[in-house]
């Protein structure tokens, strides 16, 4: 099935729509309640841990993902320093360093106001998006947490996004 096929009601909850691209893609996903989902999606450089969770208040579907990163208490200030350079590069989404549970964080969300509805090309993209940074950026971070690059040599392996067509 594509994910463009019109097989969705107008009233289908954005975390059954998130859990329909789970089972589409074969991500391994937790179904944690009624407004969120937990899975696991595959990169080159890790296994990513995604929650998306739908919260009523604000009308917002947000998105976490998250990878163990625990770099040396000394590379702190360096890895603020690299964090801040990424976000530079994202324009949707971004990172965040959770020091207490040594994860590095990828935010990201959809504002869904006045009773949208999210299509699934739009919680695909969400996902693949945080992936994409988080595989973008993973090596610049390495660098900087253990190969002591200074920040701004890390940012420069950074894969960089292309435009247009070769």
């Amino acid at each position: 099935m594509s994910l463009n096929e019109p097989s969705f009601s107008e009233d289908l909850h954005p975390i059954d729509l998130v859990e329909h691209l789970a089972l589409t893609h074969e991500w391994e996903f937790d179904r944690v309640g009624d407004d969120q989902i937990s899975m696991a999606v595959e990169g080159q450089w890790r296994t990513y841990s995604i929650t998306l969770a739908w919260s009523d208040y604000d009308e917002t579907l947000r998105l976490i993902s998250t990878f163990d990163m625990d770099p040396p208490a000394e590379r702190l200030p360096q890895m603020f320093e690299v964090l801040n350079h990424a976000n530079d590069e994202c324009w949707t989404g971004s990172f965040t360093y959770w020091q207490d549970q040594r994860l590095m964080v990828f935010r990201y969300g959809l504002s869904l106001d006045g009773g949208q509805v999210a299509v699934s090309e739009q919680v695909d993209r969400m996902i693949n998006s945080a992936v994409a940074a988080s595989e973008r950026f993973y090596p610049a971070f390495q660098l900087v947490a253990w190969a002591e690059r200074d920040p701004k040599s890390a940012m420069d392996i950074a894969i960089r996004e292309a435009y247009g067509r070769a």
